[in-house]
């Protein structure tokens, strides 16, 4: 197979993940590295190809979602090492505008959360008598 046909199913694997919903989720990509894997592709050029595939067309990588939000709660937990309400508001809004509506609000907060639960950045700036992080995480079915 030459090297264009090796692109162009490439390009043609991503394209019918993404038909539905414009979105890439973990299950997906792997399934796609698995195919550049078989085809010869490492798995940095399979990785840009992706990336740059996902940008083109307007898709959605959830990966890309997830390192975001590990940046971002990592900027905000830096100054005093605990994010407050505030803070995870600013990260939320951020996410949403680069889901491009292809996640519910939900599904997004519980991003967030998940990865503030598995980096260790869950500590929080609590007030006087609420807990808002404990408060979300019950709205969420997360507790």
């Amino acid at each position: 197979m030459s090297l264009d046909a090796i692109k162009k199913r490439f390009v043609d694997e991503i394209k019918l993940r993404a038909y539905d919903d414009k979105y890439i989720d973990k299950n997906e990509e792997r399934e796609i590295m698995q195919i550049a894997i078989q085809q010869g592709i490492g798995i940095d050029s399979a990785r840009a190809a992706l990336a740059q595939v996902c940008e083109h067309e307007g898709y959605v990588l959830e990966s890309a979602l997830f390192k975001l939000i590990k940046d971002q709660v990592t900027i905000a937990a830096g100054n005093d090492g605990k994010v407050d309400q505030k803070e995870f508001d600013l990260v939320f809004q951020t996410v949403k505008t680069a889901a491009q509506g292809r996640k519910n609000d939900r599904e997004l907060k519980k991003m967030v959360v998940l990865v503030m639960e598995d980096t260790g950045m869950n500590k929080v700036k609590t007030g006087w008598f609420s807990d808002w992080y404990a408060s979300l995480k019950r709205d969420l079915g997360m507790v």
